[in-house]
């Protein structure tokens, strides 16, 4: 689950490079969701462009005739960032939430990036994007059992912004719900394998449960220890 897909500085994907082809090991085949995006097919140009230079081969589920089918042959699904809203929507529209879910349930790869690792969540409650569109349910994949909130920023103390943080907006969304959220800041991820979740990448990031004060953790740290804890 990647907080971005590209970090200032680098191009599409280069920074979680390494990360992504460890993760992937002798996968050859990635399946790949657009739907976060209106042009699916630049989307998908760019995403082939990338993994095919990484070794994989990557089709757009866009392009499927069958896309149910595509997702029962695929070695492992990347779902790429963009709107939230238009993204879990699209997996509404093309009923294809359970069978991913079960896939990944099963073992296959599962690859999210901003929008993708928010959807791999319970509900998209935490995405900062606007609702250009409206999903049937905010309910996602529910394949991470906490939530994640993307490109997480810090309050800068300078600014005469007078409008709520997002570590506000998460304090508030926790006044109403229960599920504990990761503030992952750009340049971060997480790796889940088994019933462990390391923070990858460059830079801390932040956790937030229901009364209790939030934690920062450092790269390399097992998170689900904090979420076990009591």
């Amino acid at each position: 689950m990647i907080s971005n897909s590209t970090l200032f500085g680098s191009g599409y994907l280069d920074h979680a490079e390494h990360e992504v082809c460890d993760f992937l090991a002798a996968v050859r085949k990635v399946l790949f969701v657009p739907f976060a995006l209106h042009d699916r097919d630049a989307y998908a140009a760019q995403a082939k462009r990338k993994f095919s230079a990484m070794g994989y081969d990557l089709t757009s589920i866009h392009q499927a005739e069958n896309m149910k089918q595509a997702i029962a042959e695929t070695d492992a699904v990347f779902i790429g960032g963009g709107n939230t809203f238009r993204l879990l929507k699209g997996l509404y529209d093309h009923d294809v939430l359970t069978s991913i879910r079960a896939r990944v349930e099963a073992g296959m790869p599962y690859i999210g990036s901003s929008a993708g690792s928010n959807v791999a969540g319970p509900t998209i409650k935490t995405t900062k994007d606007m609702p250009i569109v409206q999903p049937p349910s905010f309910d996602a994949l529910g394949i991470f059992e906490y939530q994640i909130s993307p490109h997480f920023q810090d309050p800068d103390p300078n600014s005469k912004h007078m409008g709520e943080t997002q570590e506000e907006r998460i304090i508030q969304f926790l006044e109403e719900n229960e599920t504990p959220v990761v503030g992952l800041r750009e340049g971060t991820m997480l790796r889940i394998t088994g019933n462990s979740i390391v923070l990858k990448g460059t830079t801390s990031a932040r956790i937030f449960r229901r009364g209790h004060k939030p934690v920062e953790v450092e790269i390399g740290t097992d998170i689900s220890k904090i979420f076990d804890a009591k």
